[in-house]
């Protein structure tokens, strides 16, 4: 039984935990991906440097407030820059789409002429990001690092191994349940979001019953680049911060919205549990949970190299779009 129990921790500490916060984090990526779709109609490819970028302002923000002597004690004192970081990217969210976006919606532009512009835009916010704040690593928490320390867990538990919870793990985990909530609260009993949800389903139907589009659209943008922002925060949180890593997260945010259903907000954070427990599961070496177990590999028992964890979203992307293309909740073929 002691050897089970192990095995559990160590699955825990290096499979569940994990999958948890990075799933969180995906779903609110997806979120953002998946309501621009939902709304006006294109995938948005600056999704990921929108993240970045609203990300770096909180990382600036934090450093200013701790070099003023600004803390949360215990927690991230990017909690408290995090509002300013939101402003930040909704801000650059809302200007880009004048510059940009607005122009073809008037055109009534093809929506490969939209994604094609959001491509630009990509590279003109990584650039940006890159010159501010460098392309090295940052890393911008502080506060305390383990709600529950490996020691701590040994000593009350006598197991051989300790289970190890990290505090912007359980940070992400909350923060993504609020997010989420209020987000559904919003689309579902909100006038604003009933308006959004009606003009994503008829376009034409809802604008003969007098809803303003460019509120909506407005709004749109606003939600999208405060997930982002989010997003990109608690995954900065949880890892550390590089702006090309955040063009990288592109690609599993984009498995995870259409593996759930382009434009269905359900399905998106259903598929970044789906995308990041993949990733997770099919990466990580089980030698020491097979060990406990009662087994004696000779390897490590790694299905593939961690080198690998972005060709796993690629694969799912490609499967969905072959074999299921309008996702688990059945949303619009791209």
């Amino acid at each position: 039984m002691e050897g089970f129990l192990n095995a559990l921790v160590v699955f825990a500490n290096f499979v569940f935990i994990p999958g948890l916060a990075y799933g969180a984090q995906l779903a609110l990526g997806a979120l953002g991906v998946t309501l621009v779709f939902g709304i006006l109609r294109f995938s948005n490819f600056a999704h990921g440097d929108l993240m970045a970028f609203g990300t770096m302002i909180t990382i600036l923000v934090t450093w200013w407030l701790i070099g003023m002597g600004v803390t949360l004690g215990p927690l991230p004192t990017a909690l408290l820059a995090l509002p300013v970081g939101i402003i930040g990217a909704v801000a650059m969210a809302l200007l880009i789409d004048r510059l940009v976006f607005r122009f073809y919606r008037k055109q009534k532009s093809a929506g490969i002429v939209f994604v094609m512009a959001s491509v630009g835009v990509m590279f003109v916010l990584n650039g940006i990001v890159r010159l501010i704040i460098g392309p090295n690593d940052q890393r911008f928490a502080d506060g305390e690092r383990f709600l529950v320390t490996v020691r701590g867990f040994r000593e009350y538990t006598g197991l051989a191994e300790g289970l190890a919870i990290r505090l912007p793990v359980a940070i992400t985990v909350i923060v993504a349940v609020i997010v989420v909530a209020a987000l559904f609260w919003f689309l579902q009993y909100s006038r604003t979001g009933k308006a959004m949800r009606a003009y994503s389903d008829n376009e034409d139907l809802a604008l003969l019953s007098g809803i303003n589009p460019d509120k909506v659209v407005m709004v749109t943008w606003i939600i999208a680049a405060a997930l982002a922002t989010i997003a990109g925060v608690l995954y900065g949180l949880d890892k550390s911060f590089r702006p090309f890593t955040y063009f990288q997260l592109l690609l599993p945010i984009f498995a995870a919205a259409i593996v759930g259903g382009i434009g269905q907000p359900l399905g998106a954070i259903a598929g970044g549990f789906v995308v990041a427990f993949s990733e997770v599961t099919l990466t990580y070496a089980y030698k020491r949970v097979l060990e406990y177990l009662g087994f004696q590999p000779e390897g490590l028992v790694q299905l593939l190299s961690t080198e690998y964890k972005f060709a796993i979203s690629f694969v799912i992307l490609v499967l969905v779009l072959l074999i299921r293309p309008t996702g688990i909740f059945k949303g619009r073929v791209l």
